[in-house]
Formats: C-alpha cells, structure tokens, sequence
C-alpha cells in the first residue's frame, strides 16, 4: 500500500443549506473540484482512466451516476468511465480506497477520486420520503434502527457526557476554523466556485462566486449554544449546535502509482499508507472510527504515538469525544482546524473534504503522518493514514 499517490487535493468551500451553493448542482460541484485537481497537479484530464465519486442520497437529481456525470459536466472526454459509491458518510473516502484499489490491481494508471452533495437541493433522507421505510424487518429484528442523533444521545449517556462539555467542543470546533481561515490555511485547497457560471439558468441569486466557507460562526460560544433545544430528545443533550451542519460541498483527489509520477516529474504529495472500512453496532452505529482508527494503524505497522495528525468526523459532539477517551489521543492533534460542526458535513464528499484539510495541514505543519476516521450510518467505520512526502 505505500505505492500509491495523491498527486492532487482539492474542495469546494463548503456552502450553508440554502446558501450560496444552493443554486448548484452536485455533479457541477464535482465538476469544480475535478478540473481543479488535475489542473493543479499538471494532469491533462484526458489521462484520467477512472472517475469514483461518493454520494450518499442518490435520488432525483443526485441519481444519475455522479462520478460519470461529474466528469462529462466538466468536459472531460467521454472515454473515461465513472462510478458512484455510496457508504453512507465514508462514501468520498471510500471512492478514495477504491481507487487506490484500481491502481494498486494494476487496473488504472490515474484515478480522480472524491464525492459531491448538495443537501440544499437534495435533502438528506429524501429517498426515504420517496419510497418508504428503508430496512426490512429481518434486519429491524436484530438491530432496532434508531437515528443518527437518538445514537449519539445514548454514546453520550454511556459515557457520561454532558450538556456543557458537547457544547464546548462544539464552540471550540468553531474557533478552530475561524483561526484557521483567518490565518490563511484554507486558501490552497480551497478551489472558488464560479456560482453564476455553474448555477442553475432559472437562478435569480446574485453571487458572482465563492471561495470561503459559509458555515463558521465566529460568535459561537457555550452560553450561546445553551440556549438551543435538543434536537432528538425532549430533556437530551444534542442539539443543532453540537451536530454537524447540513451544508453543500465537493472534493476530490488525484491518484497515481508513485514509481510513475515520479517517472514523469510530477510532485508527489502523500503516499496512501494504509486503508480499512469496519462494521459495528448497527444500532449505535457511530463507534467505527474507533475500531477502524485500531485496523488501519495495524495494517500500516504504526501506532497512535506515530500520528502527527488526526482527523475524526464531527458527525456529532460525542463522537469525536468518545474517540478520544477510548484512544487516549489529546485534542491538540484532532481536528486542529475545525470539524463538521464548524466546517459543515456535505455527506458524500466530506471523507475526501477531510483529507484535503488534513493533507494541506500536514504539508504547512511539515508533519509525516496523518489519520482520519468516519463514521457511518448502519454501522461502519471507514479510516486512512496518509505519509506526507518531501
């Protein structure tokens, strides 16, 4: 596994729900993203073999095969075939491991791999609405199906979380990002969204383009966030501002065998060490990065004293937190410069959002190695470790 490269990393900013990438598409956002990685990395995209794209709610606009029409928005040749993926939240970083897969098989040369999704115009849960109950009783029988927050509600019981310290993390999550924008970090891997170009021609908004993100607020503290009511539970503790924020996004990454990017002069920017996807509680089903954080560490023969940086999901406050208790791992390396409760959590493109953020940090940090984890409605738990190299 240390024969693959990114070559190329790039996102959109990430939009608020109804903001200034709601009058967009998901597949044009893809589109963004991928001619901004190939052109970044001096990639013509005609030498793209494989497109794979994650996206989480495939239905009405989003249902078309967003990897393939992703790439034909763009322009890119209709010779290079896409595909889909969907794993639930992981699904962009699952499009990542199975593009390393095509590469390491020998199957693809280059691989552009990311996911889109635009929950403004395609609500979360719309398939749903649309066809009905989604699990079968089989399935119900064993593991009763709860939402994701009801989950995150009884992680924070189990574990004794309070109201005051998801709110924290939260309010700190937000502070993170702000800095971090603030100081400039985002910039690079941030590619601007040209809105009137990509918009949709019936569109009457008036934003010429965006290049920051929408969703951090910068007066976001504990007694502010004590004022909201819980979203899932009449007396709980989660609320809309301890989750992560409905938003509108893409991103993608570049793929490469390293020995060839290397042949033809091209910078290699991380080497992909290693990559796992777990199963575990359906029902609690927002544990999995830390048995997957475990996995992949295995398999890339390192430990957690190895990891310079690491980069869990703010699915929910909770989650995060458990991580950490259960991993020992300190906040000053996790989600240094924000999470999904500040950044936003575009479902099918935030595993490949995260590890844009997390390469680009690694690169201004000087860092070696770098982690990040998903989890995963139904139950999963998606990782990675990428080695930065100079």
């Amino acid at each position: 596994m240390t024969g693959i490269a990114i070559i190329g990393a790039a996102r959109t900013p990430i939009g608020r729900v109804r903001g200034g990438l709601s009058e967009i598409r998901s597949d044009h956002l893809g589109a963004v993203v991928l001619n901004a990685v190939t052109d970044r990395a001096g990639v013509d995209p005609a030498e793209v073999e494989d497109v794979v794209m994650g996206c989480v709610t495939a239905v009405g606009e989003q249902s078309g095969n967003i990897g393939r029409t992703s790439l034909l928005s763009a322009g890119w040749p209709e010779s290079i075939p896409g595909t889909t993926v969907d794993r639930r939240c992981g699904s962009s970083e699952a499009a990542i491991h199975m593009g390393v897969g095509e590469i390491a098989s020998g199957a693809f040369d280059i691989v552009a791999a990311g996911g889109a999704e635009n929950m403004s115009r395609v609500k979360m849960g719309g398939n749903k609405e649309i066809y009905g109950e989604q699990f079968g009783w089989a399935l119900q029988e064993r593991f009763p199906q709860i939402s994701q927050g009801e989950a995150a509600e009884r992680i924070a019981d189990k574990w004794g979380f309070g109201r005051d310290q998801l709110d924290d993390y939260a309010s700190e999550s937000h502070r993170r990002a702000a800095a971090a924008t603030d100081a400039g970090y985002f910039d690079r891997e941030i590619a601007p969204v040209p809105v009137m170009q990509w918009r949709q021609h019936d569109a009457v908004g008036t934003i010429e383009s965006l290049s920051h993100d929408e969703t951090i607020r910068r007066d976001t503290s504990r007694e502010k966030l004590s004022g909201l009511k819980p979203a899932f539970r009449p007396d709980g503790k989660v609320t809309a501002g301890n989750s992560s924020q409905i938003s509108d996004g893409a991103a993608a990454v570049l793929l490469m065998a390293e020995e060839n990017a290397r042949a033809r002069g091209l910078k290699v920017r991380a080497r992909v060490r290693a990559v796992t996807t777990v199963g575990s509680d359906p029902t609690l089903m927002l544990l999995g990065p830390i048995a997957a954080t475990a996995k992949v560490l295995s398999k890339a023969g390192l430990t957690l004293d190895d990891i310079d940086l690491f980069e869990v999901n703010e699915a929910f406050a909770p989650v995060p937190l458990v991580w950490m208790q259960e991993t020992g791992v300190s906040f000053d390396k996790l989600n240094v410069n924000g999470g999904a409760i500040a950044l936003g959590h575009p479902l099918g493109a935030s595993g490949a959002r995260i590890m844009t953020s997390l390469l680009h940090e690694m690169e201004r940090r000087g860092v070696r190695y770098g982690l990040q984890a998903i989890c995963c409605a139904g139950g999963l738990g998606t990782a990675t470790i990428l080695e930065r190299v100079d």
